[in-house]
């Protein structure tokens, strides 16, 4: 091989290896973007269950106003926001004695500004984070501010397997519905299921065929008749 041949494969390779470090940059920095929890995310607990499964690998950081929020409510006198806020805190030491996460309590305040949404947006633009909430408020107010934000109900509910018009199910009718003759019920995942002159089955589990569904904000909901035999 000719020096000159040498020295072309030489800065081949060099060249190769250049965009192959800066392609790897900026996949870690995608990797290594920071996500803010909010309180909701730590009293609704789920988070925990993602680290482990290996579904979020990214630092998690807690803003300190979210522990005084959840202390504040641990502290007061509805029984149901205390034992609900102590559950939130116990969720934050969790996540922090886990080595499959790594946890930083944000001390910034913002102390000039009074709701606690508004504060979470601002971190997350100071710090280029995300958020992950399952606050249905914070959510919306967050996309219009330009925040990515991560809400496990949304992700429950795309998890949710496809159900096509035909298909059959066992159902139990639970109560009636808001037309005429018809009855309702859920399945296992909890969507609901409008069944057609299903009133007089309140309280019994039956076949229904599924002949339609509407897709709304907070779900999916089925409609449905009774099978035939």
């Amino acid at each position: 091989m000719k020096t000159i041949d040498i020295i072309q494969t030489i800065l081949l390779l060099a060249i190769a290896m250049l965009v192959i470090f800066k392609q790897s940059a900026v996949n870690f920095g995608r990797k290594s973007k920071k996500l803010i929890l909010d309180s909701c995310a730590l009293i609704d607990g789920r988070i925990v269950e993602l680290v482990n499964a290996g579904f979020i690998q990214r630092e998690l950081v807690i803003p300190r106003f979210v522990l005084k929020e959840l202390q504040l409510l641990a502290d007061g006198s509805d029984s149901q926001k205390r034992e609900r806020a102590r559950f939130g805190l116990d969720i934050a030491n969790a996540l922090q004695a886990n080595n499959n996460c790594k946890v930083t309590i944000n001390t910034q305040s913002f102390s000039e500004v009074k709701a606690t949404d508004d504060k979470l947006v601002l971190l997350a633009k100071k710090i280029s984070a995300d958020l992950y909430t399952t606050d249905y408020n914070l959510n919306k107010v967050a996309t219009v501010e330009g925040v990515k934000v991560l809400n496990i109900n949304e992700l429950a509910l795309t998890m949710r397997p496809q159900i096509l018009p035909g298909e059959k199910k066992k159902v139990k009718i639970v109560q009636k519905g808001s037309g005429r003759n018809q009855g309702v019920g859920y399945l296992e995942d909890g969507t609901m299921v409008v069944v057609e002159n299903a009133i007089r089955l309140i309280g019994k589990t039956v076949e229904v065929e599924v002949s339609r569904y509407h897709q709304t904000e907070s779900g999916k909901m089925l409609f449905a008749g009774l099978a035939k035999e």
